[in-house]
């Protein structure tokens, strides 16, 4: 089973994806993440951020790999563990040349469709994901809220992580994020065909893991109240895509798609 969730920046969708994952026992994809490890790496080698060809080599290199747990996902790149490094503002500020790019963006989609195929099971989040990654998924949502609200997650986000900034200077890069994801010509930022749309503005994050709950309930899939099944793991190596993958210690098997 695939379950998407897509939505601008602040709209809560990395949040919700990891708890709706830990709930269901799956393990949860950042798609964001393989994007901002491509720009870290091509800011630190001096790569020049619109030469699509360099950058999708990046993309495509053997240095970097997740680790996709149901409440986490770590990402090593070189041998060195980045997680927290790609969300700085300094990456942040240069993702969207890097998501922007033709090549990068069709390389990670495949990488991510091969994970799906793998692991047969998970729930995906970023901003093609229901459109252009996996259009055929058991279940699409699409998180979106309004602007200020947005901004000041995620200057809370950043505020979290030593970052020294301003809320308009936050405001300003979620609009720029919003014009380059909107606009690029490559699967650009939409709600996916049948996407289930909800405003988290004035949501809890567990309002909005309820209300996906509701809805995966109505469609007659088993949610328990809390998780207590061994949690579900699986690791992607950026090139490798024969490694081998497993759900809760079974073989992997091909993901469910939507009749």
């Amino acid at each position: 089973m695939i379950i998407t969730i897509d939505g601008p920046a602040g709209s809560g969708k990395s949040t919700a994806a990891r708890k709706l994952a830990a709930r269901l026992g799956v393990p949860y994809l950042d798609t964001g993440a393989m994007y901002r490890v491509v720009t870290l790496a091509a800011l630190e080698d001096g790569v020049e951020l619109t030469d699509d060809p360099a950058l999708t080599r990046l993309a495509a290199a053997d240095d970097f790999d997740l680790d996709c747990g149901p409440t986490h996902v770590r990402v090593h790149w070189r041998g060195r563990d980045v997680t927290e490094e790609i969300r700085s503002m300094h990456v942040s500020d240069h993702t969207h040349h890097i998501a922007s790019s033709p090549g990068v963006r069709r390389v990670l989609i495949e990488k991510q469709r091969e994970l799906g195929r793998r692991l047969g099971s998970m729930v995906t989040e970023g901003r093609d994901q229901g459109s252009a990654a996996f259009p055929q998924a058991d279940f699409k949502f699409y998180l979106d809220a309004e602007l200020p609200k947005r901004a000041e997650r995620r200057l809370h986000e950043l505020l979290a992580e030593g970052e020294d900034l301003t809320f308009e200077q936050v405001l300003e890069n979620v609009k720029m994020r919003d014009r380059t994801d909107s606009n690029r010509a490559v699967a650009p930022l939409t709600e996916p065909a049948g996407a289930i749309h909800i405003d988290t503005t004035h949501l809890s994050i567990h309002q909005v893991v309820d209300q996906m709950v509701a809805h995966l309930r109505a469609a007659g899939v088993h949610v328990p109240d809390e998780h207590h099944e061994p949690a579900a793991h699986g690791r992607l190596s950026a090139c490798k895509a024969g490694d081998s993958a497993s759900v809760a210690g079974r073989p992997a098997s091909p993901p469910r798609t939507a009749s």
